[in-house]
């Protein structure tokens, strides 16, 4: 079988769109139509619905997609495993994604000892919100994502990578700094969130639930994107927020920012690790995995 043609089709199944597989493959629409065409010709089964807005997989196509999955992602790990040099030195690139908390913490001190370990790995990150990383492992732009919740995706695997405490951060000498206050007491502090789509904001908008409220029931008072910028506010006395403690952990031992429990709340994180579904990992990658988690637990 064909595996340009599975490609093909495996990329019009996830993006939904003929238009969109073909930029993504780097081939013309014309093209990608042609292989669909010869695949469900050859296989004597309509695999696509393309009567809608948006095309669709068949039932039939449904199953070859799983199957084709795997079949493709044996080819990577092959093909990947023959461009081994002899010597067996760890080489290409590495393509990570990384949500702003781990991102601006942890993750660049791990890629650049990691680089220094492998200098022959060209090493790129992005930094977004989670939703955003999550979306680009997705689409396979990105190899491998670190984020701060697990979000559910089709086509997305995510397992615990490391753990993050979550903590209400506020400027120092304020009232609340080093002490715990209830739900009651926070509703009257003037609280600046993240924006939707950070992990940070998830895992309290879940803490809250259970607590019994919600986050509209709070004086949020500023929305101000991701994690640097609601930390800037802090230092300059405009409220309060929720912040991983990595984030914040020069300013802590500066003493410009403090800490401060939520009596209810528990808000520690796991940071997940994400990974394309049937994707086979490359030698940097798998690399990268190793050495990552033999650090981290140092």
């Amino acid at each position: 079988m064909d595996t340009r043609q599975l490609a093909a089709f495996c990329a019009v199944v996830e993006r939904k769109s003929f238009s969109q597989a073909a930029e993504r493959l780097g081939v013309t629409q014309p093209a990608v139509s042609l292989q669909i065409r010869s695949l469900e010709q050859r296989l004597g089964r309509q695999l696509l619905d393309r009567s809608g807005r948006r095309v669709e997989p068949t039932e039939a196509g449904l199953r070859l997609y799983a199957s084709a999955q795997r079949l493709l992602a044996a080819e990577e790990h092959l093909l990947e495993e023959l461009e081994a040099d002899d010597e067996g030195a760890v080489t290409g690139r590495l393509e990570l994604g990384a949500s702003t908390g781990p991102g601006g913490t942890v993750v660049p001190v791990l890629l650049c000892d990691f680089q220094e370990s492998h200098p022959d790995v060209r090493v790129r990150l992005s930094v977004s919100d989670t939703q955003t990383i999550v979306e680009q492992v997705a689409d396979r732009e990105l190899e491998l994502g670190i984020v701060g919740a697990g979000r559910r995706h089709r086509g997305v695997t995510f397992e615990p990578f490391f753990r993050d405490e979550v903590v209400l951060a506020c400027p120092a000498g304020h009232a609340s700094a080093g002490k715990t206050i209830s739900i009651e007491q926070l509703r009257h502090e003037p609280l600046i969130v993240m924006q939707e789509g950070a992990g940070v904001r998830q895992v309290i908008e879940d803490e809250l639930r259970k607590a019994g409220t919600r986050l509209r029931d709070l004086d949020v008072h500023l929305e101000l994107g991701l994690q640097e910028s609601v930390r800037s506010a802090v230092l300059a006395g405009h409220g309060v927020t929720f912040i991983s403690r990595l984030a914040i952990e020069a300013d802590l031992a500066a003493g410009t920012i403090a800490t401060a429990r939520v009596q209810g709340l528990d808000p520690a994180r796991e940071i997940f690790l994400a990974r394309a579904s049937g994707r086979s990992e490359t030698r940097a990658a798998r690399a990268f995995l190793a050495f990552a988690r033999e650090n981290l637990r140092a």
